[in-house]
């Protein structure tokens, strides 16, 4: 797990000088990250230049209206899984007019009615049409903001890992 208020100042400026370079957009999609992402996203230098914004869905009913996963899915899963994190990466590419997308969602939190104990995300980012990821994160049981914080800190590396192959 990363140290409270990991920097990611180096990774963003990565994304931005290989995005605009390619002159390429990017758009989020989450939910366990609170926004986090998106936040992260934005206060990079040029973030207009390359960001197109995002969207933060906790439920089933926005995750159907907003992204289009599967409602019959969504439910049976608690709308926690990796074709639930690729649906939200790959229409929220369409939703904002972007040429990337990343989806996540999990668990900060356990959820102990649900028989969560163990926390854990889906990340997912598309290129296009392209699944350029899809993985399974895993995190200590901490307070909820580093959990956030670890996750957004991993869809940073793994999005910059992303483009750098896209190519």
């Amino acid at each position: 797990m990363p140290v409270k208020n990991a920097d990611n100042t180096l990774v963003l400026e990565l994304i931005a000088k290989r995005l605009i370079k390619r002159k390429e957009k990017v758009a989020i999609a989450e939910s366990v990250t609170s926004g986090d992402v998106q936040s992260a996203f934005s206060s990079a230098k040029n973030a207009l230049q390359f960001f197109q914004g995002g969207i933060t869905v906790y439920n089933v009913i926005q995750k159907v209206r907003h992204l289009q996963v599967d409602p019959v899915h969504a439910m049976a899963c608690n709308c926690v899984s990796a074709v639930i994190a690729e649906d939200m990466a790959k229409n929220v590419i369409k939703l904002f007019a972007s040429d990337w997308g990343i989806g996540i969602t999990g668990y900060a939190t356990p959820v102990p009615e649900k028989g969560i104990k163990e926390l854990f995300a889906f990340v997912a980012i598309y290129f296009k049409e392209k699944c350029m990821l899809s993985e399974l994160l895993t995190a200590d049981k901490l307070d909820a903001e580093l959990v956030r914080q670890f996750y957004t800190h991993h869809v940073l590396l793994n999005f910059s890992k992303a483009i750098q192959k896209s190519h």
